[in-house]
């Protein structure tokens, strides 16, 4: 099989993804804290054009789960 960045890209994005869903069910278990607890990174680019303006907001909350679950997908997609 072929490797390519899209790829790769979408193994990092699912790894996000799947991060963030087992810190949300793990933050009711008070001893999981330290892996659960997330920080938020916001991007906020803006512009008016005249002709067009857009306003476009990226948000990313970080938690030590969502870093274990990236390296994790990059881990199996170069074992591929």
């Amino acid at each position: 099989m072929k490797k390519n960045r899209w790829l790769l890209v979408l193994f990092v994005v699912i790894g996000l993804v799947a991060g963030a869903l087992v810190a949300k069910w793990l933050e009711q278990v008070p001893a999981l804290d330290f892996l659960t607890d997330s920080v938020p990174i916001v991007w906020s680019p803006a512009a008016d054009l005249i002709v067009v303006a857009f306003d476009l907001t990226v948000r990313l909350n970080i938690s030590l789960l969502s870093i274990i679950s990236v390296v994790l997908a990059i881990w199996l997609y170069r074992r591929m």
